[in-house]
C-alpha cells in the first residue's frame, strides 16, 4: 500500500493515476454500485454526475475507506490498494470534502482540524500553535477565510463547508475529491473555489461531485455519469452541452418551471415588523428587519450565506427567541411563542440542514413523516396511535412525492438528499400550512429533483400558500420568486420585483451596495 509519512502531506508520494475496477457494493434492498469502472489520470479533473440515490457517494465512500466494497478492486499509481478505513486512504494521500459534513459541533474550528493533524504531537501533547498556523497558511493561500476559534454549532451551512474543504487540505491531500463542494457557496466563493480547483489539476488530479451541470462544464476533462449504480456514460466534457449531460442522467429532458402567474390576492399572511433576532454569538444578526408576503406570492430571499438567514427563519418558526419587534401570522403576533403554538397556527418549515434539522436519520420514513402530528387526531386517540391509518398514509406520500426507497421501514438517514428533502416537504406540504419557510430547498440536489420541487412549490403558490424561499442560487429565485428581498449582515437591502431583478443587480445588493451609477437604485 502507498504511505505518506504524516498527515501534513509534507512527503506525500504524488499520485498520478486512480483506477476503479469492477466495483459493486450491496446495502439491503439496493445494489448502490454496479459493477463500477472508472479512471482518473494525472493533471485531471473528472467530474461524476447523476442524480441522487445513483451512487456517487457510496462508491466515494468505498474509495475513502468508509465502506469495503463487495467486489472489485482500487489501484493509486498503478498498485492495488484495500482500504479498512479513512486511515488507510490518507496514508494514500486522498483526501475528501464530503456533502455530509464530518465535523464535530460542539469543537472549535481548531479542534476539529487538529483531530486529524498526528504529525502535530509530541511528548502526548498536541501543538495547536502549529495546526493554528498551518489553517492560516492554508486559508491565505487559497483564499479560504475561516475562523479556527469558532465552535462549528455557530457556523452556517457555508462556512462548515469551508472548513471541510480547509481540513483536507491542511491534511495534505494529493489526490481531491469533492462531493457537492458548492452547493452551500456563494456566486463569488463559487468562483473562487473553481479558480482553486483548475489551478491544483497540475499537481492534484480531482473527482468532482457536482449536479450543477454548468461547472461541472467549465472544470472537468472527462465525465463519467452513474444511474441506478451503473456507469451509463462516459465522455470528453467539452464534446456534450449541460442538456445533454442532464438527459443523459435522468434519461429524459429536463425543463425547470417558471413563475409566469400574477399574484390574485393582496391580503397579507405574514408581516414582519422591525424585527431583532441575536445571534449564537449574542450579536443582532437581524436588525429591525421589516417585510410583508402575501397570499399566494413567493418572496426569494437573496443574500450571501451567514447574513441572517438562519436566525430569521428560526425567529419566524418559534426555534428562536427575537429581541424585538413583531412577526404577525394572519393578524396574530408570534414573537417567542413556542414551537408548538407556531406549527398549530399553520407554519411549515424547510430547515437549512435537512439531515441535523429536518428528519431523525434514525427513524424510518413512515416515523418521520408523523413528527409534526403523532399527538394528532387524526393518528391518535386517547394516546393509543392509529397504526394502520399511518402506515397508508406513509405509503401514499411516498407515492406521491415520489420518495425512492425499498420501503416506508427504511431508516430516513440512508436515503440520499433528494428523497430526504422529499420527505421533509411531503410531511410539511401535506400538512396544508397556510405558509411555508423554505431554507435552500434545492441545495445539493440533482436536477431531476430540483426541477421536481419547484413544481411543487409552484403549485403550493397557486393554491395560496405563502412562501419565504431562501436561496442563494439566482437562477432559483428569479425562476419562482414574485419579489426578491435582499439581505445583507441581518438587514433588507432593497426588494425587487420579479421583472426588475438581474443577475447584477442582485450581485450588487448582496455585497452590501445600495446603488451603483448608472443602474437605477
Amino acid at each position: 500500500m502507498i504511505k505518506i509519512k504524516n498527515r501534513n502531506g509534507s512527503d506525500a508520494e504524488k499520485i498520478t493515476s486512480l483506477n476503479i475496477r469492477h466495483v459493486t457494493k450491496h446495502f439491503p434492498g439496493i445494489i448502490a454500485n454496479d459493477d463500477v469502472s472508472m479512471d482518473v489520470g494525472e493533471h485531471e479533473i473528472v467530474a461524476l454526475v447523476g442524480e441522487n440515490g445513483a451512487g456517487k457517494t457510496t462508491l466515494m465512500n468505498i474509495l475513502m475507506g468508509l465502506y469495503r466494497p463487495d467486489s472489485g478492486c482500487i489501484l493509486v499509481n498503478g498498485m492495488p490498494v484495500e482500504f479498512s478505513s479513512p486511515d488507510d486512504a490518507f496514508a494514500a494521500g486522498l483526501g475528501m470534502v464530503h456533502q455530509q459534513y464530518m465535523l464535530v459541533h460542539n469543537m472549535t474550528v481548531l479542534e476539529n482540524i487538529a483531530l486529524g493533524c498526528r504529525n502535530m504531537w509530541s511528548f502526548l501533547h498536541l501543538n495547536l500553535p502549529a495546526v493554528r498556523k498551518r489553517i492560516y497558511d492554508i486559508s491565505g493561500r487559497y483564499g479560504l477565510s475561516v475562523d479556527p476559534d469558532a465552535y462549528v454549532w455557530q457556523l452556517s451551512v457555508g462556512e462548515q463547508q469551508r472548513v471541510e474543504l480547509v481540513k483536507t487540505l491542511v491534511l495534505g491531500a494529493r489526490f481531491l475529491i469533492l462531493d457537492e463542494p458548492t452547493s452551500a457557496l456563494t456566486p463569488q466563493e463559487t468562483e473562487d473555489l473553481i479558480g482553486l480547483i483548475s489551478s491544483m489539476k497540475q499537481e492534484i488530479p480531482v473527482i468532482f461531485i457536482s449536479h450543477k451541470l454548468d461547472e461541472v462544464k467549465r472544470l472537468s476533462d472527462r465525465i463519467v455519469i452513474l444511474r441506478h449504480g451503473k456507469v451509463v456514460f462516459t465522455g470528453r466534457t467539452a464534446d456534450y452541452n449541460a442538456a445533454d449531460i442532464a438527459a443523459k442522467m435522468t434519461g429524459h429532458e429536463i425543463q425547470f418551471p417558471r413563475n409566469t402567474m400574477q399574484i390574485v390576492s393582496d391580503k397579507t399572511i405574514l408581516d414582519i415588523q422591525h424585527l431583532d433576532v441575536k445571534s449564537d454569538r449574542g450579536y443582532l444578526a437581524v436588525k429591525d428587519l421589516s417585510l410583508r408576503i402575501r397570499e399566494g406570492e413567493i418572496v426569494g430571499l437573496a443574500g450571501v450565506s451567514g447574513n441572517g438567514q438562519r436566525e430569521l427563519c428560526e425567529a419566524l418558526t418559534g426555534l428562536r427567541s427575537s429581541a424585538g419587534g413583531k412577526i404577525l401570522f394572519c393578524g396574530s403576533d408570534l414573537v417567542n411563542q413556542p414551537v408548538w403554538h407556531v406549527i398549530e397556527q399553520g407554519m411549515g418549515y424547510v430547515p437549512e440542514d435537512r439531515d441535523e434539522e429536518g428528519i431523525v436519520p434514525p427513524f424510518t420514513v413512515r416515523e418521520n413523516f408523523l413528527l409534526k402530528d403523532s399527538s394528532s387526531s387524526r393518528y391518535a386517540w386517547h394516546g393509543f396511535l392509529n397504526q394502520k391509518k399511518i402506515t397508508t398514509d406513509a405509503g401514499h406520500l411516498c407515492q406521491s412525492f415520489d420518495v425512492r426507497c425499498s420501503d416506508i421501514y427504511t431508516a430516513a438517514g440512508s436515503l440520499s438528499g433528494g428523497n430526504i428533502q422529499k420527505i421533509i416537504l411531503a410531511r410539511e406540504i401535506s400538512r396544508q400550512p397556510l405558509f411555508l419557510v423554505a431554507m435552500y430547498p434545492i441545495r445539493g440536489l440533482d436536477m431531476g429533483a430540483a426541477e421536481y420541487i419547484h413544481r411543487l412549490l409552484l403549485k403550493e403558490r397557486e393554491r395560496g400558500m405563502g412562501i419565504l424561499l431562501v436561496s442563494e442560487e439566482l437562477d432559483e429565485l428569479l425562476d419562482l420568486s414574485d419579489r426578491i428581498a435582499v439581505i445583507f449582515k441581518g438587514q433588507i437591502q432593497k426588494i425587487l420585483d420579479r421583472k426588475d431583478a438581474t443577475y447584477r443587480n442582485l450581485g450588487i445588493l448582496m455585497a452590501g451596495l445600495r446603488e451603483e451609477k448608472g443602474a437605477a437604485k
